[in-house]
């Protein structure tokens, strides 16, 4: 617990309004989206970055854990305060410090969610193309922290390809700038890189330069109905290597689909299988030759007459319908165990046939959907955790597609982190050298080791 002196030093810096200490509060900021609940001695709402540089020196001095926080939305327990002391929320440093639209960058700050910054880049005509399942509701310090991608990743890639610098409090309360507001720039090691993806064990960002770019002219849909997964997975890897450049390809099982409110608006008129959605932009003139082109792989795969949908509210829909899935999936048990696994096109079927044997021998139930055009799956083994033999079956499902994966050549996360669900797998794929690098580098930045800890390693 922290002490009395402790909790009036963090009044003062922060006002104290914005120290929350009793159980009730700390309760709320004690879990994610994984549900694992570890109660901090204290949540702080800071509001700028000499707030967070002084929060953070006297952890260092005073010998307690802080842990930055988003919104909460993340997947691996990134965010979780596993051995307590303070939950640093970023919450109230939410403000769009500039869009640039003759050099195509935002300045933000860390809680600026996502959907927010989008529908205000929108309407200079501009994007973010980090667009998480999760983004009305995710922000983009979580965003930069865990390296989010999202559905159209697979033409635009994943946050640290759109992240141009930052502004960093690094452990020991230093503040540090990183990177330039410029498209290159090689001066020196690439700490944004470093930042970016490393979960808010390495630093709090405060602020970022996020590259920008155009709304695409236009937008086709297809939907493409599979009787059979592996014919789907198939279609998936064939459109990528086609080089029509899709800006997604979803995949979806049924189990996934029938779980969503909105499925009900579709008669998909098939019990087993999957969805492919699919979307390409870019200019008109080349959108009806490479639409066409998809739908021939499409029908190559078995494909069930898969169609152009050309209803604005329909497409619509359907993206709603792929963005309700993971929390729909509480129809079929109360909990899950999320593996945003990723493997190389090639093995996309072979993994999805190892999957389901692993569902049958260890008799649990999988939803599997995620970003087929990258091979990024996640693998969602439902359960209830109150159930000893469900919780003891769903653990060796675990293991056996973190082995299915690595030994497919494949990573065991692609977008959601490792943060506490994944760290005793990370040895597994990582390069025993690399691993003890990335352990030097935490102790060097974080030689008190207050910040995040449990994360990662």
């Amino acid at each position: 617990m922290l002490s009395e002196s402790v909790i009036r030093s963090l009044k003062g810096i922060a006002g104290s309004d914005n120290v929350l200490t009793s159980k009730e509060d700390r309760l709320c900021y004690a879990y994610d989206a994984t549900n694992q609940i570890f109660l901090p001695d204290a949540v702080v709402f800071p509001s700028n970055v000499e707030e967070i540089s002084k929060v953070l020196k006297l952890a260092n001095s005073e010998r307690f854990y802080v842990t930055p926080r988003g919104a909460g939305t993340g997947l691996s327990g990134g965010s979780v305060p596993e051995k307590g002391g303070v939950v640093l929320s970023l919450e109230r440093m939410r403000r769009i410090l500039k869009i640039d639209t003759k050099n195509l960058i935002a300045v933000v700050e860390p809680g600026v969610v996502n959907f927010e910054l989008q529908m205000e880049l929108g309407r200079a005509g501009l994007f973010f193309p980090p667009e998480p399942t999760s983004l009305r509701y995710c922000t983009i310090g979580g965003n930069i922290a865990e390296c989010a991608g999202g559905p159209r990743s697979v033409k635009y890639g994943v946050t640290r390809d759109y992240v141009l610098g930052l502004e960093v409090v690094l452990p020991t309360g230093e503040i540090m700038e990183t990177g330039t507001q410029t498209v290159k720039g090689v001066t020196g090691y690439d700490l944004t890189r470093l930042i970016v993806g490393s979960e808010g064990t390495l630093g709090i960002v405060t602020k970022s330069t996020l590259r920008l770019l155009p709304f695409p002219k236009a937008v086709n849909t297809i939907l493409a109905i599979f009787n059979d997964e592996c014919a789907a997975g198939n279609a998936a890897a064939e459109i990528i290597i086609s080089g029509v450049k899709p800006s997604a390809v979803e995949f979806m099982d049924m189990t996934s689909v029938k779980c969503t409110r909105e499925s009900e608006r579709f008669d998909f008129q098939v019990d087993n299988g999957a969805l492919l959605l699919i979307e390409l932009d870019g200019e008109r003139e080349s959108l009806e030759r490479r639409s066409g082109a998809v739908r021939d792989i499409c029908l190559r795969e078995g494909a069930v007459n898969p169609r152009m949908v050309t209803s604005k509210n329909e497409v619509k829909d359907l993206w709603c319908m792929r963005r309700a899935i993971s929390p729909s999936l509480v129809k079929i048990r109360p909990d899950k165990i999320v593996n945003d696994v990723v493997v190389t096109l090639s093995v996309v079927s072979e993994f999805l046939q190892g999957a389901r044997k692993i569902e049958k021998d260890k008799g649990v139930i999988m939803a599997l959907f995620g970003h087929a055009g990258e091979g990024n799956i996640h693998v969602n083994i439902m359960l209830d955790k109150n159930d000893a033999e469900e919780a003891g079956k769903a653990k060796e499902a675990v293991d056996s597609i973190i082995n299915l994966t690595i030994g497919l050549g494949g990573t065991i996360s692609g977008e959601h982190g490792i943060g506490m669900t994944k760290r005793a797998y990370a040895g597994m794929e990582l390069h025993p050298v690399a691993f003890e690098v990335m352990r030097k580098i935490k102790g060097v930045l974080d030689p008190n080791g207050i910040l995040n800890p449990g994360k990662i390693f």
